[in-house]
């Protein structure tokens, strides 16, 4: 595959996740009844951006001693589990759209900073993270140098990190 097809492949399916979740957004969601409860959602969406976070952690630790599998294992772990949580998050504003935050005070601010920043770099994570992908791929494939990679990564990693401990903060603020 060469890069202009990769390219734009990428393009499209970050505009098909994105468009997605933007239209379940703007639908509101919550008026079509599950055939199982979907409340239950909202926490394994928790535990799976600590996993996703987790996995991120650990991918970076064992590139910086150059346990390359194990960085490889880790980081598509990492993808994984943020599809995982992509299709569970879809499915339960499908069903049950969305919770209002109650807080007052102070942490009204902080809640929707956190949110904000949280959904416009969840979405920026798609192309990067796709990108970040293909580069290591072609680059491992090719079994030569990965400066493309190294590069995109440098800036897929601290965002992605952001993306899902905010996502559980996120979480303990509207639940607890």
């Amino acid at each position: 595959m060469n890069d202009r097809i990769a390219f734009a492949t990428i393009g499209v399916l970050t505009l098909i996740v994105v468009g997605l979740v933007g239209a379940l957004m703007a639908a509101g969601g919550g008026a079509r009844p599950a055939s199982f409860d979907v409340m239950a959602l909202p926490l394994v969406n928790a535990c799976l951006n600590t996993i996703s976070a987790g996995l991120l952690v650990a991918g970076w630790l064992f590139i910086r001693r150059r346990r390359i599998a194990a960085h490889i294992a880790c980081m598509l772990g990492a993808f994984v589990v943020s599809a995982l949580f992509l299709l569970s998050y879809v499915t339960y504003h499908y069903h049950a759209g969305s919770r209002p935050f109650t807080g007052q005070g102070w942490i009204r601010p902080v809640y929707f900073t956190l949110l904000i920043t949280h959904i416009l770099l969840a979405a920026a994570i798609v192309p990067l993270a796709l990108t970040t992908i293909y580069h290591g791929w072609r680059g491992v494939l090719a079994r030569a140098p990965l400066p493309r990679h190294v590069r995109v990564a440098r800036w897929t990693l601290p965002i992605w990190l952001y993306v899902s401990i905010t996502g559980v903060l996120v979480y303990v603020l509207l639940y607890y």
